[in-house]
């Protein structure tokens, strides 16, 4: 089973992490449209997901946390890709020079 955490918010879109087994196991970002939801998901390579997964993967994220739209009717659809993490990069500030 894995647990959904939204980790970020803004008009248009979201991201979520989802855990298994109290590990961070696959991350999934979404663009509001006008009519649709686009998300890219990404599956941590060491969460040891099989590609025969991922439908249920999608669907139970679909119920859990999108109620307005559906893989079904088309208003609704995925990018997935299988990845690991290779850290964090951010902006630095001028102190930082």
């Amino acid at each position: 089973m894995i647990i959904w955490k939204r980790l970020l918010r803004t008009p248009s879109s979201e991201r979520f992490l989802g855990t298994k087994n109290g590990k961070d196991s696959v991350v999934i970002d979404l663009h509001h449209l006008d009519n649709a939801v686009a998300g890219t998901v990404v599956l941590f390579a060491d969460a040891g997901f099989q590609e025969d997964d991922v439908p249920q993967i999608l669907a139970s994220f679909d119920e859990d946390m999108l109620p307005g739209v559906d893989l079904a009717s088309g208003t609704l659809t995925f990018t997935v890709v299988r990845g690991e993490i290779w850290g964090n990069f951010e902006a630095a500030s001028d102190d930082a020079k």
